[in-house]
């Protein structure tokens, strides 16, 4: 059962809000907090990233929360530990955002299991080759995880619809060359992206990789996708602030997000 893809269709907004947040950062009690009110605040989806060192995939923000909470003595267990304390409560589903190396190093049947039985119900894995990619598909169905496959930019005709064929539920689709971040425009070319997608395929789209503001949240909100992915501004948000304080601005830049969506 993919879960992640019921809940992009199933949405009630014209487009479902997925904040993403680094577990661990800038601690373990505000991380589970964090969690907690980006679920009362609206986020449809919540993307909890596990700290790794080499985050090539990442920018600056991300790479220094991962940084700080590596630094704090997260790592999957303690993830697993979070998952496990809060996935009861929540009623947006968790998707695990982790690169291929920690997972081929924890065991990747080992791994798949215990994200499955300790909450999460979603996997990303952007350093995963597509040809590496059946065992792992095969894995996450069997323990009802769904792995989401990216498609980038620059993917030709053949590649995308080879993504396409492999992938088991929803599609996330890179916004923007490069790593992750926040960025002053959204590249409009990748509307004609996501409706070539959608051309090949009924095949739910999230969108993720540089969108950090209402504006950007409302523009792309208009296009042929199913969920918009926000990330670095997430990070920000929290940043540099006591817990109480760092809670109370996310809880606010959600729910500021989600109008921008919900007032289309």
């Amino acid at each position: 059962m993919n879960i992640i893809s019921q809940v992009l269709r199933n949405k009630k907004s014209n487009c479902a809000l997925i904040p993403f947040i680094t577990a661990g950062y800038p601690d373990k009690e505000t991380s589970i907090k964090a969690l907690q009110m980006l679920d009362r605040k609206g986020a449809d989806i919540i993307e909890l990233g596990i700290p790794y060192s080499d985050a090539l995939a990442d920018g600056f923000v991300i790479q220094q929360s991962s940084k700080i909470a590596l630094e704090n003595g997260i790592y999957i267990d303690q993830v697993l530990s979070i998952l496990m304390e809060v996935h009861s409560s929540l009623n947006a589903p968790i998707v695990i955002f982790t690169y291929y190396n920690p997972i081929l190093v924890r065991g990747i049947r080992k791994f798949i299991k215990e994200i499955s039985l300790f909450g999460a119900r979603g996997l990303i894995i952007p350093d995963l080759p597509l040809e590496e990619s059946d065992y792992i598909i095969e894995l996450c169905l069997n323990f009802n995880i769904e792995l989401i496959l990216f498609i980038a930019p620059n993917s030709s005709d053949e590649r995308i619809q080879a993504i396409i064929s492999k992938s088991p539920g929803c599609i996330y689709v890179v916004s923007s060359y490069g790593v992750t971040g926040t960025r002053n425009n959204i590249n409009n070319q990748i509307n004609l992206l996501i409706n070539k997608i959608k051309e090949y395929s009924d095949k739910n789209i999230m969108l993720g990789f540089g969108i950090s503001s209402c504006e950007q949240v409302a523009l792309v909100s208009k296009w042929n996708v199913d969920g918009i992915v926000v990330g670095s501004a997430f990070i920000n948000a929290i940043s540099g602030k006591s817990t109480t304080s760092a809670i109370k601005h996310l809880g606010s830049f959600c729910n500021k997000l989600k109008l921008s969506i919900d007032m289309l």
